[in-house]
């Protein structure tokens, strides 16, 4: 069972929000790797496998440097994309189940949703993938929220951080990052 969980999952909850990142860092199929941090072409055998994608790195140091921030990323001490994939399906479940806010939903496709929202956290919670989508104003414009919405929002993600089983300090944590996107999420 997940012991961990995400720190901003309310942060792209209610719109749907895109994604189109590329990291320098990244192998593709076409080309070799670069350097994460640099772009610079990355030293032979200097590379790292994380959640099933090849980083490539110009030197030890920053090799030692992605693994350290990995290791002190939220996004990691929560169990990273396993975890965070199972929280915010878990999350949605309690917010369609919500009366108070589920009618934003109706006609999102759910599955786009699922998959956005986890890239957006990934990226907000410390993965090593950056986010290029929509700035939570924009996302947001066209729904006008009110308080009583953010606080169902809010209310479902706190439900969910503690059926999984987050600790009482990671949750502390996730609350006040959520409480810092309201005036953003609401356009004030």
């Amino acid at each position: 069972m997940i012991k961990k969980i995400t720190s901003t999952l309310v942060l792209a909850a209610i719109g749907a929000i895109s994604l189109s990142a590329s990291l320098p860092g990244m192998a593709d199929e076409s080309s070799d790797l670069k350097c994460f941090y640099t772009g610079a072409p990355a030293k032979a055998g200097v590379k790292l496998e994380y959640e099933g994608v090849t980083y490539g790195f110009c030197s030890e140091a920053n090799l030692k440097k992605f693994e350290e921030e990995r290791a002190a990323s939220l996004y990691q001490q929560i169990g990273g994309k396993a975890a965070l994939s199972a929280a915010v399906d878990l999350f949605y479940v309690k917010v369609l189940a919500d009366e108070r806010v589920n009618h934003f939903f109706e006609d999102v496709n759910m599955k786009t949703q699922h998959e956005k929202q986890k890239a957006f956290l990934a990226a907000a919670l410390g993965a090593p993938t950056p986010w290029t989508g929509k700035d939570m104003r924009k996302a947001h414009a066209n729904l006008d929220l009110r308080e009583s919405d953010f606080a169902a929002i809010a209310e479902n993600l706190q439900a969910t951080l503690t059926e999984l089983k987050l600790s009482k300090e990671l949750i502390g944590r996730v609350m006040a990052i959520v409480a810092s996107t309201k005036d953003d999420v609401l356009n004030r």
